[in-house]
């Protein structure tokens, strides 16, 4: 398997692993097992140490102290910000207004890589793009959500910074990945972002009863600790070590699907001709956002 379609293969399974999630994270903040900036500072902090433990057993190169500021900025834009206003946007508003507000993020991406980066913005991109668009669309539209949010407004902001940092996330790392494997820098990424969130999450983590925590949000902890945060933030920069950050961007269409599919098999959802649309739109859109 060569590198790009390695890296494509890394996308989708880090979607997957974004799909998921908000099952587990849901049930883990909504279930009063763990508060949002609690749950923040431990997925934070506990992958933290995995990416330092396994810097232990793989060769790395040194980071030059003049670029230790971008680490801090990825830091800043890429776990504290965007970990901290999504979660907190659930408090909020619905998520189904956070899920149409998540899908800006491949627009944005392309149009901050044509500023900041100078990639060119193809006919065939932006067509990928709009069709990925519309198939999100249908599927986070589809239906009305029992939940109302106590400040839609705010909610919905905080959902949109969300949505901006992140993409300016995959814009600054892409730049490190140029000069770095994803091994070297990863860590100290993480390192920043812990004392970032550390005095917004210290309080709710002393709040815990772990003696009380049932096996099932163990396990929800867990899965989101080791594969949503862990994994996702290692396998991105492999991916855009390989392919354009609007193509890396692109790929969190694939949420809403992966969500849905995980829906219908634990029976919450079912499966119907509106949804079978909506996925092929956004396959479609995927596919012209990656090809060369």
């Amino acid at each position: 398997m060569n590198n790009r379609y390695a890296a494509l293969v890394a996308l989708v399974l880090v979607q997957l692993f974004y799909g998921l999630t908000f099952t587990f994270a849901n049930d883990v903040i909504v279930g009063g097992h763990v508060k949002p900036f609690g749950f923040i500072l431990l997925r934070v902090v506990c992958a933290g140490l995995l990416f330092w433990l396994f810097g232990i057993f793989t060769p790395s190169k040194k980071i030059e102290r003049g670029d230790f500021p971008k680490l801090v900025a990825a830091a800043f834009f890429g776990v504290a910000l965007n970990m901290l206003a999504f979660f907190k946007g659930l408090q909020y508003t619905t998520p189904i207004n956070g899920a149409v507000i998540m899908i800006t993020v491949p627009i944005i991406v392309l149009i901050l890589s044509a500023i900041i980066l100078r990639e060119p913005i193809k006919k065939i991109k932006v067509l990928g793009v709009g069709l990925g668009l519309s198939g999100a669309l249908i599927l986070s539209l589809y239906g009305e959500s029992s939940t109302n949010g106590t400040n839609i407004l705010l909610g919905n902001f905080l959902f949109f910074i969300n949505a901006a940092s992140y993409s300016y996330y995959l814009i600054l790392i892409k730049k490190l990945t140029a000069k770095y494997h994803p091994y070297d820098f990863i860590k100290w990424l993480f390192l920043f972002g812990a004392l970032m969130v550390f005095p917004f999450g210290i309080q709710e983590v002393n709040m815990i009863h772990w003696t009380l925590l049932p096996n099932y949000i163990w396990f929800a902890i867990s899965f989101v600790i080791v594969f949503a945060t862990f994994g996702t933030y290692l396998l991105n920069p492999l991916a855009l070590s390989n392919l354009k950050a609007t193509t890396v961007s692109t790929f969190i269409y694939l949420q809403p699907i992966f969500a849905g599919l995980f829906a219908i098999a634990m029976g919450s959802d079912q499966l119907d001709m509106l949804k079978i649309s909506a996925a092929i739109l956004i396959f479609i859109g995927v596919y012209l956002v990656s090809k060369k």
